[in-house]
């Protein structure tokens, strides 16, 4: 049986702005997120940023469970229930609220790497593994998502002290980086898919533009 959406809450009201940082390993996330941060900050923005999985205490020690390399044997369902978990106890506690709030959200991850990593790359259904993450935070997409495209090759040589699933074969994590092309071009209209390999500034400047952009600052 297709899955089917759960309803989609109105948020249409709210204020505020959520983008989403996705992407393999290595790619550049977390540095692009400071950098917009602060370009945002500069122009009197209020920014909220967090991560995936964690963000809060209880989606904390779900971290430490899907990315402790003492959790080999956990199962491919078991991991994308885990992080649908955490997903919604930080969108309830962190995210709804910032953006009821007019904040923009920076978020490292969020439901198209569950989409990417369990659907895809773990064959676990790519619907499926997106209707969870919707029932799980209430339908919340992001209003942009920002797709670092880089070579697992070149990501993984930058990775030092691999985790769970950074430990995973490079074939994985392929099919994790067409998983998020695919989606980009399934949704041009949230998706930015950009050149991961360019300079930190090049890479900066074509968010910062889209963002801006988006918000019409």
């Amino acid at each position: 049986m297709k899955p089917t959406l759960p309803q989609i809450p109105d948020r249409s009201a709210r204020p505020g702005f959520f983008v989403s940082f996705e992407g393999g390993e290595g790619v550049g996330k977390s540095t692009q997120i400071q950098i917009l941060k602060n370009k945002l900050i500069e122009l009197g923005k209020s920014v909220v940023t967090t991560r995936e999985p964690g963000g809060t205490k209880a989606a904390e020690a779900i971290r430490a469970i899907l990315l402790g390399n003492e959790y080999h044997q956990l199962t491919d369902r078991a991991e994308a229930l885990l992080f649908a978990a955490a997903r919604a106890d930080v969108v309830a506690n962190v995210i709804d609220p910032a953006l009821a709030d007019g904040n923009v959200v920076l978020a490292d991850r969020y439901l198209d790497s569950s989409v990417a990593y369990q659907g895809y790359a773990r064959k676990l259904g790519s619907e499926e593994v997106k209707v969870l993450s919707l029932w799980a935070t209430r339908g919340l997409l992001p209003d942009l998502t920002i797709v670092l495209d880089l070579d697992p090759i070149i990501g993984m040589n930058r990775v030092s002290s691999p985790d769970r699933l950074e430990s995973l074969e490079l074939n994985f994590h392929r099919l994790v980086r067409n998983a998020f092309r695919e989606l980009a071009q399934n949704e041009p209209n949230r998706f930015l898919l950009v050149d991961a390999s360019l300079d930190t500034n090049e890479i900066s400047n074509i968010v910062f533009d889209e963002v801006q952009s988006r918000l019409a600052l």
